[in-house]
């Protein structure tokens, strides 16, 4: 790993974000090579900005396009997370690309011991509660979604902003039957049924926890992750309304 390579692509994304513009990805896209190193700068960025001060993240994403993908994980900026019905007229987005998914909410701190011996049943058993959520896609890079993989994963897999609906009890669910509605403006709306990717939100638990806790962290009770778009992402725009319901579970708003 190389650390000057990960300090370069981690100062272009700290000063994409406090100027407000995206920055070539071309330029730095080369220098990684491997997940890790996306990560290392995923971390270096969050210290150089001082998201989580020296408290584990409390909000993360993670998903991945199949189960026979590697799944990906970012932890989330705790300015960016907005309890529905949310506002985002004032964040600076590049993009606003739309994203319903659920989030999950860990009931009980985990360790990296506790961490390494869980199957999806029993990391299924450590959520207690769920929501709606939207996550509201952005980029750091002027080749926004077409950057390379490991730059978007270093630029937080493409993370904008979150909006969280109201937490229910997580009880167990028919996610094949499970719809999903999303309105964005005056635009018909989008609908799905059993489309998430990994078949069951609450698969990608043990692989998250584990990446979460891999420097020896815990993740507290209380700490969220959402997982995975039900609807890939659709395009919004500047003075939109979003919402994104799931019959059953509940709904969550944003106006852009």
């Amino acid at each position: 790993m190389s650390h000057s390579t990960i300090d370069a692509v981690a100062q272009a994304l700290v000063r994409a974000r406090g100027a407000h513009l995206a920055c070539p990805a071309a330029e730095v896209a080369g220098g990684l090579a491997r997940a890790d190193e996306a990560y290392a700068v995923q971390q270096q960025v969050a210290q150089a900005l001082g998201w989580f001060g020296v408290a584990p993240p409390r909000y993360w994403k993670a998903g991945g396009p199949s189960r026979d993908a590697v799944l990906t994980h970012a932890p989330l900026p705790p300015r960016g997370v907005w309890t529905s019905p949310a506002t985002a007229a004032d964040w600076p987005f590049h993009l606003r690309g739309i994203e319903a998914e659920i989030a999950l909410r860990i009931g009980r701190d985990v360790d990296p011991v506790l961490a390494g011996t869980l199957d999806v049943d029993s990391a299924r058993a450590l959520v207690d509660a769920m929501t709606v959520s939207i996550e509201i896609v952005d980029s750091r890079w002027q080749e926004a979604l077409d950057a390379p993989a490991l730059c978007k994963l270093a630029d937080l897999q493409s993370h904008g902003a979150l909006v969280l609906g109201e937490w229910v009890p997580f009880v167990a669910r028919d996610w094949a039957a499970q719809a999903c509605e999303v309105r964005i403006g005056a635009r018909a709306s989008v609908v799905r049924r059993g489309t998430h990717s990994l078949g069951d939100p609450a698969w990608l638990l043990p692989a998250w926890l584990r990446h979460a806790t891999r420097h020896g962290e815990t993740v507290a009770a209380g700490t969220v992750v959402t997982t995975g778009t039900w609807v890939g992402i659709l395009e919004a725009g500047e003075g939109d309304l979003v919402t994104a319901e799931f019959p059953g579970i509940g709904h969550a708003s944003v106006q852009l």
